[in-house]
């Protein structure tokens, strides 16, 4: 029988550590004093990627709320609202690297079928919210990235590789599971959003006239 991944216990206790406390200054001093609740958003990010640095699953425990409620003088109850409305903050435990696959139509019509397949082949995994065997992947469905021209879009945690298919998916994962994280951005011979081979038009750029 193949091992099943334990997630971990809702620790007992949160304090941020010296990098996180250099990037809070660094947020509360973009807002007024009386307006400090605003930067809920980015303390919840700056506490999962703590966790995700200190224990290689980057989420935010409810003890993490509990804190940027007291520093931002919030109620508890709309700090929890905030992490659980946004599919950006982990509120349980995942996998070392975040597999968020899109699924919306322009990523559908261009293959995401495909690349949700091959994470499950390279995995393990077989569906959706499912961490492997070896806690190392998580895979999510996630709505439009916002990248649709280089549909399919598969998002790492915090990385965006585009034009995937298959056996890039495969390979990317590949690489992940030896701790190797490839470069982002597209795949396919591309420059961002450019076409395929660069560009198609405006190949010259005029000389400007001496005045």
């Amino acid at each position: 029988m193949n091992p099943v991944w334990t997630p971990p216990e809702q620790p007992e206790d949160f304090t941020f550590d010296a990098d996180s406390e250099a990037e809070i200054a660094v947020v509360l001093a973009k807002y007024p004093v009386e307006r400090k609740a605003s930067a809920v958003m980015p303390l919840l990010y700056i506490a999962q990627r703590q966790l995700g640095r200190q224990t290689g699953n980057a989420w935010v425990p409810i003890v993490a709320m509990d804190e940027i409620a007291h520093r931002l003088d919030m109620a508890p109850i709309r700090v929890y609202e905030v992490a659980s409305f946004y599919t950006m903050y982990n509120t349980k435990p995942i996998g070392r690297y975040h597999l968020q696959v899109c699924t919306t139509t322009p990523c559908w019509l261009r293959g995401s079928d495909d690349v949700v397949a091959a994470c499950q082949r390279a995995t393990g995994i077989s569906h959706f919210g499912q961490t492997s065997a070896d806690g190392l992947f998580t895979m999510t469905e996630v709505e439009c990235l916002g990248a649709c021209s280089n549909a399919p879009i598969l998002q790492v945690d915090d990385d965006f590789y585009e034009d995937m298919d298959g056996p890039q998916t495969e390979a990317l994962i590949a690489e992940l599971r030896a701790g190797r994280r490839p470069t982002p951005g597209p795949v396919v011979d591309r420059s961002g959003s450019a076409p395929v081979g660069g560009r198609k038009t405006l190949l010259s750029t005029p000389v400007a006239a001496d005045k």
